[in-house]
């Protein structure tokens, strides 16, 4: 049974999709205006486990994310830059997929449509809404009239008192302080699009650009319909945003919920801040890049809660980097051992893998738990070293078999994907490693580091020690 934390209901459920084992998920995706972020990097690789844990489970997934290519940042970034608004968009946009593609996020999103290829389906939303009497115009404006839906704090659990401390765009004549743009009047430069609006019974031509809003309810109604399942996002998007799609998409089509589980991971900070390029307090992930794997972030994203914000450091990351080349230098000793011709199974290997799989899911089903899943992968690949450490070889097929059994668990956290433990270490190098290592537990460290000098010697190899254990690497 998957259980997920809906924050909607405040409360975890187990997860039953509205058609059977078919999952429709959409995330909301990145307003193209420069380059990615880790905190971007981190919603991005929790939704990203999700969807492959939602696949490795059996479900059918359809994954969209979407690309904000219409919007305030957008045109300021542009107009400071002297360039045009959607080349800028189309440019960040090709930067932003090398960044996803350099993570392991990229493969596994179905679809990435941009915001402004939806320009007709969001005139049909704010049709029904005019029609329904939701929205009301303001010259080439049009606003969302909060009041007039009942529920519309129901994500958020905000009070009605307090929407006007946050985020409130001033316009004159607006019926109440935090009503929001479905659309905006053209202003000059700007891109703009000219609509057709039915107002009082009267064709009108409304020339401008969508609101921020309208964008998500339009593309996920187009791709998926009136209701859909699992709507994601980081959770400082639960107000206005998320609460907004809610208010349009309901009033207009009619559905409730509009969405029926509502996920929201946490934010990462930095120098105790949030994460952000409006604070000028943000890596960018291709910067993070230059100096550490992409595994290396997955392991320091997925070492916390999905749901839990956490503070960056450098020293995190290469204990993250540690972490993740131990699981490799461990893992590729397993699978470099010798092995015979057998059919026969291996119990220690079987037993390993069995209670991998039992515990593993386990934590992902419990909303998610990727710390613990993570754990449990390590103790396993740590296990089957300790058995071929510890055994002079082990038949072919029981091998393989192990070797699948952890690689399909590490595919789910997109860890292990690289190939590199298929390197072998030189005749005699794993000898010499565990016997370093027990030298080194007896304190014995002037022998130990004559091992160490003995391994670049003879074999090339040099040694790292981490708190996780030693890592060996080719020596350069």
């Amino acid at each position: 049974m998957l259980i997920v934390y809906n924050t909607l209901s405040r409360s975890k459920e187990e997860f039953k999709p509205i058609r059977g084992r078919r999952v429709n998920m959409f995330v909301c995706g990145q307003t193209v205006y420069d380059d990615a972020h880790l905190g971007h990097a981190k919603n991005y690789i929790n939704f990203d486990v999700i969807a492959r844990w939602l696949r490795y489970s059996g479900y059918e997934l359809k994954y969209v994310q979407n690309i904000t290519d219409v919007d305030d940042k957008i045109i300021k970034r542009a107009a400071e830059e002297g360039t045009d608004p959607i080349a800028l968009a189309r440019k960040f946009e090709a930067r932003f997929m090398e960044d996803m593609d350099a993570i392991g996020v990229k493969k596994n999103v179905d679809q990435y449509p941009r915001s402004h290829d939806y320009i007709d389906e969001m005139r049909s939303q704010i049709q029904l809404l005019l029609d329904k009497g939701y929205a009301y115009c303001i010259d080439n404006d049009v606003y969302y009239d909060v009041s007039k839906f009942a529920d519309y704090t129901k994500l958020s659990g905000m009070r009605i008192e307090e929407l006007e401390k946050h985020r409130i765009e001033p316009r004159e004549g607006k019926r109440n302080s935090y009503d929001f743009a479905l659309w905006k009047g053209a202003k000059e430069s700007e891109p703009s699009w000219s609509i057709t609006l039915s107002v009082n019974g009267k064709e009108e031509k409304f020339n401008g650009r969508p609101g921020w809003h309208i964008e998500d309810t339009a593309i996920t109604h187009a791709i998926f319909g009136k209701q859909y399942d699992l709507h994601g996002g980081a959770i400082e998007l639960i107000f206005p945003h998320h609460t907004n799609e809610i208010a349009q998409a309901e009033a207009a089509f009619g559905e409730k919920p509009f969405v029926k589980y509502w996920m929201h991971s946490g934010i990462m900070l930095l120098k105790g801040e949030k994460m952000s390029k409006s604070l000028k307090n943000f890596i960018r992930i291709r910067e993070l890049l230059r100096k550490f794997d992409s595994e290396a972030l997955r392991v320091l994203v997925l070492s916390t809660h999905y749901r839990k914000d956490f503070g960056y450091s450098e020293d995190l990351m290469k204990k993250a980097s540690a972490r993740i080349n131990y699981m490799y230098a461990s893992f590729s000793i397993f699978y470099n051992m010798k092995e015979v011709k057998s059919a026969e199974t291996c119990a220690e290997a079987d037993s390993v893998i069995r209670e991998l799989n039992a515990e593993f899911k386990e934590a992902m089903d419990d909303d998610f738990n990727t710390p613990l899943a993570l754990g449990k992968l390590a103790s396993a690949i740590e296990k089957l070293r300790t058995y071929a450490e510890t055994n002079q070889e082990i038949g072919d097929h029981a091998k393989a078999a192990a070797v699948q059994g952890i690689l399909s668990v590490s595919g789910v956290l997109g860890l292990l994907e690289k190939g590199t433990y298929k390197e072998r270490l030189p005749e005699g190098a794993a000898r010499l490693i565990k016997e370093r290592e027990k030298l080194r537990s007896d304190k014995e460290f002037k022998e130990a580091d004559a091992i160490r000098e003995r391994l670049k010697s003879e074999h090339s190899i040099s040694i790292e020690d981490s708190e996780y254990g030693t890592i060996w690497y080719k020596a350069q």
